[in-house]
């Protein structure tokens, strides 16, 4: 009688038990905001310094609905709906526009929900934004030669908050636009949506680039209906994030000339935010996980990183100076008085206002996955211990010379080839993630990301929800649908600041 009942609900204790590990980590995600908004809320009482009214969030408490509302929901209805069985079937290049189209409907809607004046045309245009240094900038060459001289504080031609805390190539961007007849805070804006929702395209496109196709149409329900499109519409960083998407998806694609152009466009990305920096732990996971030419893709990358950072420096601006200024600068301000004890961890709160409700749950599966399939596959891989010879020097041997050199180098190939395939076995859907974990830890710790994380860490985001490949296909449209109620539930609430 067990033999003949077992299997009959094996799937139903199954679906189970996969229910329960995410109902667990949701539980965790929210008693974590939970305790987040508390302790913050104390703290702002007793006046400790957070800078934010509604922390862990950078932004005020005030409920409010407007115009974009109705456009907001009726756009998440249709992509929870039908986007993602739509997304199981469609043509690849109408699929991608169509993915375009709609995260550009979804960051408009939601810029809306505040009215068009507050919402976009104004939102750019305060005191510390870069739009308030563009009328200044008559001499591109002059500025960015005198840019780390105007970094510091308190001294009369200082540079507005987010221009000194940024490398000259995002102010450039505003400034290139006021240059083509697109100046003023609304045509900033609206670029901002434009250009930040191709974040949907290029982190497809990298995963399909990459051999990873079925996971590419899971994952792009997620990115249209992407929380943190709050912050996307409008502000700087959803340009960020789209730049370097789009280097790491030219980086996936097949030819050395793509992958010049893509590492051309993350050397830009440096010079975008200092904090571009960890996005290395992103190229090469890419540049490990792609078919073929591997070596001559990182040649090729460096090279576009190298000469984009060379025209930087032969007009005047050197990195390394920036961002030692850019440190001094940093703690001329708020962040002197914002408490690391509680943003360090406080900012994963936020993290998970930008990121969605899902982002615990796939990580969960990629974990999963790390311990089922990438693991094993690794153990296997790896040659047995008495297959490799010993890497010392034998007894009463020189410590140092040719031959022990010679018989490390030799470790090290015999342990390079399952590595790769190691690599291999781990995949997209694993690997992308996990080096979004890495890069997101490393600001976080560094002590240089105390609050805004919300829309700071936008270009890690994207590359978190691939995560959401890992998910099973039963459960997406109902984390799809927790994903926009949290976007609705936060633009509502709240009043966020850029």
């Amino acid at each position: 009688m067990t033999s003949t009942t077992a299997p009959a609900t094996a799937p139903g204790r199954t679906r189970t038990r996969r229910w329960r590990g995410d109902l667990l980590v949701l539980g965790v995600e929210a008693a974590l905001l939970a305790v987040a908004v508390l302790v913050g809320a104390l703290l702002n009482a007793r006046g400790a310094g957070l800078y934010a009214d509604a922390a862990p969030l950078y932004a005020t408490w005030r409920p409010h609905v407007g115009w974009g509302s109705p456009a907001a929901l009726l756009v998440a209805v249709a992509v929870v709906g039908w986007g993602v069985r739509w997304a199981r079937t469609a043509r690849w290049g109408v699929l991608l526009i169509a993915a375009w189209l709609a995260a550009v409907a979804w960051t408009l809607s939601l810029a809306l929900v505040d009215g068009w004046p507050a919402g976009l045309a104004r939102r750019l245009t305060p005191q510390a934004e870069y739009l308030h240094e563009v009328p200044g900038v008559t001499d591109i060459p002059a500025m960015l030669a005198g840019f780390t001289g105007r970094i510091l504080d308190f001294q009369p031609d200082a540079w507005s908050t987010h221009t000194a805390g940024h490398p000259p190539g995002a102010l450039l961007i505003f400034v290139w636009l006021d240059r083509v007849g697109l100046g003023g805070g609304t045509a900033a804006a609206l670029a901002c949506v434009l250009v930040g929702a191709t974040v949907a395209v290029s982190v497809p496109v990298t995963l399909r680039a990459l051999g990873a196709a079925d996971a590419a149409r899971a994952v792009l329900p997620f990115l249209v209906l992407l929380p943190g499109a709050v912050w996307v519409g409008a502000s700087a960083d959803g340009i960020f994030a789209a730049v370097v998407a789009a280097g790491l998806a030219l980086l996936a694609v097949r030819g050395r000339v793509a992958a010049a152009a893509g590492g051309a466009l993350l050397g830009f990305a440096l010079h975008l935010s200092y904090g571009f920096l960890l996005v290395g732990v992103l190229a090469l996971a890419v540049l490990a996980l792609r078919r073929t030419h591997r070596w001559g893709a990182l040649l090729a990358a460096c090279a576009g990183v190298v000469a984009v950072t060379a025209v930087f420096l032969a007009a005047g601006f050197q990195w390394w100076d920036g961002y030692r200024l850019v440190v001094e600068r940093y703690y001329q301000g708020w962040a002197a008085d914002r408490p690391y004890g509680y943003w360090v961890w406080a900012n994963v709160a936020a993290l998970l206002l930008s990121a969605g409700p899902v982002l615990g749950p796939a990580l969960r599966w990629v974990l999963l996955a790390v311990r089922r399939e990438w693991w094993p596959a690794l153990r296997e891989a790896l040659p047995a211990r008495s297959a490799v010879p010993p890497t010392g020097p034998a007894p009463g041997g020189p410590r140092f010379g040719p031959e022990a050199a010679a018989t490390g180098w030799r470790a090290v190939g015999r342990l390079a080839t399952p590595a790769a395939a190691a690599v291999r076995a781990a995949g997209p859907t694993v690997l992308l993630p996990l080096a979004a974990v890495v890069a997101v830890l490393g600001a976080d710790l560094s002590g240089l990301s105390k609050a805004e994380v919300e829309r700071i860490w936008l270009p890690f985001v994207v590359w978190l929800l691939v995560a959401t490949a890992r998910l099973p296909a039963g459960s997406r449209r109902w984390w799809l649908a927790g994903q926009a109620a949290t976007a609705l539930a936060v633009n509502h609430l709240v009043w966020t600041v850029s």
